[in-house]
């Protein structure tokens, strides 16, 4: 049920998404002893695999709810799908941002045409302040992660990536929310079962993990991590039971090897990817994750600030 989700949101999104290129590197495959597969998300619309599950949600809506108008809350990324999705669907866009989210996602955000609502991450609760805003307005709240049709097509990511090269080994996969984690997980068990599907988040932000680990949902909030993408404070209702169903396992990665992969990428592969989306590469060259066979990795996306870019190249070592 949940696989032909994905499947009817992978036709959906067709002519609208990137079929993004799966990228191989020789370099890579030789440092970690494997083959890898990275599926360049970081080239999707809006740089982030976050356009196929707004795409999705706000496809989905009635001519009447996109009419009344879409609202969501984000740091970035899951912001600026919703406002391309429904610049796209002729909805208007809401978005509920913090005021210390990086300047190139607020930027792009507003560029399509989103009304922006800024708030203090440190004293005001984001979620809060959209549902307030929906019942005052009549908008329709498009969560980031936490909503079936958002874990769908985020799935299409996971789910191209099998179709293109074949059955895979391992599948690793960053992880904040749980959305594209959850989706991936389905997309793989659907297409190649024998597939071991692997969460990969910040040491500094490990919710998840604990929540996998004790089964229990974890919290950590505003969580001083690079991947400004994983800081969300835990798994939602909707992705955590589908977390403990489909993945096999989660795994940390320290910030000095989130740093690497990013240095890594950027330098042998010549690909920009955030922080967050180098996760999955972090887990390979620091053994976090120990390889072998066919591993495919989500590159979620390449949404950084120059600075941030900049800082990280300079970093001892590079």
């Amino acid at each position: 049920m949940l696989f032909d989700q994905v499947q009817a949101a992978s036709q959906r999104l067709k002519g609208q998404a990137h079929r993004t290129p799966v990228v191989t590197s020789r370099t890579l495959n030789a440092r970690v002893g494997a083959e890898v597969f990275l599926k360049c998300e970081n080239l999707q619309r809006i740089g982030a695999f976050k356009f196929r599950g707004a795409y999705n949600a706000i496809g989905l809506l009635s001519e009447a709810e996109r009419a009344r108008g879409v609202i969501t809350y984000s740091s970035g990324n899951h912001a600026q799908a919703v406002a391309l999705a429904c610049q796209l669907l002729g909805a208007k866009a809401v978005v509920v941002m913090p005021d210390d989210a990086p300047a190139i996602k607020r930027a792009a955000t507003a560029g399509y045409g989103a009304q922006i609502v800024s708030y203090d991450p440190a004293a005001q609760d984001r979620r809060q302040i959209a549902e307030a805003l929906a019942a005052e307005h009549g908008y329709t709240l498009v969560p980031p992660y936490d909503h079936l049709a958002i874990v769908a097509g985020q799935g299409t990511a996971a789910l191209e990536l099998c179709e293109d090269v074949g059955p895979l080994d391992a599948l690793l996969v960053p992880c904040g929310g749980g959305g594209l984690l959850s989706g991936s997980a389905i997309a793989a068990k659907g297409l190649c079962p024998a597939c071991r599907v692997i969460g990969i988040e910040p040491e500094l932000a490990d919710d998840a993990t604990r929540s996998f680990r004790t089964k229990t949902l974890q919290t950590v909030h505003h969580p001083p991590t690079i991947a400004d993408g994983t800081r969300t404070p835990s798994l939602g209702t909707v992705t955590f039971p589908l977390v403990l169903d489909y993945v096999d396992d989660m795994r940390t990665v320290s910030e000095a090897a989130i740093i690497e992969a990013v240095r890594f990428l950027f330098e042998r592969t010549k690909l920009v990817v955030e922080p967050s989306g180098a996760l999955g590469v972090a887990a390979l060259l620091s053994g976090a994750v120990a390889a072998s066979g066919r591993i495919g990795v989500i590159l979620s996306g390449g949404n950084i600030d120059a600075a941030t870019m900049a800082l990280i190249l300079t970093q001892p070592g590079g």
